[in-house]
């Protein structure tokens, strides 16, 4: 089975790792790519300085932008060979990164408030739903050599920074941290996206079963950010800065998976339930369109922020008691 391929890419398809088998064995070429993010984020956590306004490091912010569009434009030219299907390790790569400058911002402030532990718990089970299928099948990776190993060590990256920082919020700070209002009910939304990936689901793992956990590690990472957003709106509408950054991160990383997948739609195959409907297609596109339509307000302030002080800038966004 080959993995998910973009119909437009320029280079003939790489052939699965095993004839008629969706069991992959991960190789390392990306090796040095890694140890160099691992340097990175040693360098920009050691230097982090209290910041008693609450505003982002500057130094520490540039390094860590600078450092991953770094590292993605390596893995793109040196591991990926200039493949498309890059796009779709570059998205786990912002992924990661958006998770770093939160961690960043509890370290620097020393307090969780403005952040969400639903919202975190959220994205933490959509990547583990995500990888239960990307370890070890190759369904939904990049055909490029960055899929067979770069892909799964950002992910495993972003999960457990988003372990890390869930407990640091509810536990280590939790003084600080406003479980009052970070009160949105999650279980609809996991039963809800279990049960539609259930429905839904594609066959490219030809198994039911991670076909099913890797639709709905997708459909829960589209809605992963609405316990955020409601934080965001009972407690005021400030958003710090890299609390900011790290949601306008994580949209621009669903935006290059989006890309990917519209680039994939149509070798993304299911077994249809009405003939010549791909409900696959539909619900993995409609997924990024609801996040993206989820997030459209919150984008238009922050480059309006950006715009006028900086990625020093704090954003302000409309409240509840505004919107009534």
């Amino acid at each position: 089975r080959q993995r998910i391929r973009p119909s437009n890419s320029l280079h003939p398809p790489t052939p699965a790792l095993r004839s008629g088998s969706c069991v992959r064995v991960l190789v390392a070429p990306g090796v040095p790519e890694m140890a160099s993010a691992m340097e990175l984020c040693n360098v920009v956590l050691g230097s982090l300085e209290k910041q008693k306004d609450g505003q982002a490091p500057p130094a520490q912010l540039m390094i860590a932008y600078g450092g991953f569009i770094s590292l993605a434009v390596a893995v793109y030219h040196f591991v990926a060979d200039r493949e498309f299907s890059a796009v779709m390790t570059m998205s786990v790569m912002f992924q990661c990164l958006s998770m770093l400058l939160l961690l960043l911002q509890t370290c620097a402030n020393d307090s969780a408030a403005g952040i969400s532990a639903r919202s975190l718990g959220l994205e933490a089970t959509a990547i583990f739903f995500r990888l239960s299928s990307t370890l070890w099948l190759n369904g939904y990776l990049p055909t490029d050599a960055s899929g067979d190993f770069v892909f799964q060590v950002f992910d495993v990256g972003s999960l457990v920074l988003a372990v890390i920082l869930t407990y640091r919020v509810a536990v280590v700070q939790q003084r600080t941290y406003d479980s009052e209002h970070d009160s949105l009910d999650c279980r609809p939304i996991l039963f809800g996206s279990f049960v539609l990936a259930t429905l839904f689901h594609g066959d490219m793992n030809l198994r039911p079963l991670f076909d099913t956990l890797w639709m709905t590690g997708h459909m829960i990472g589209a809605v992963a950010v609405l316990p955020q957003l409601w934080l965001i709106l009972h407690t005021g509408g400030r958003i710090e800065a890299l609390t900011s950054h790290y949601i306008a991160t994580m949209a621009f990383s669903r935006v290059l998976c989006g890309i990917f997948m519209w680039h994939a739609r149509f070798d993304i195959t299911c077994e249809e339930w009405v003939e010549e409907w791909n409900h696959a297609v539909v619900f993995i596109l409609g997924a990024h369109i609801v996040q993206l339509f989820l997030l459209a307000d919150f984008g238009y302030y922050y480059a309006k922020a950006v715009w006028r002080s900086g990625f020093t800038a704090c954003v302000e966004v409309p409240t509840m008691s505004d919107i009534v």
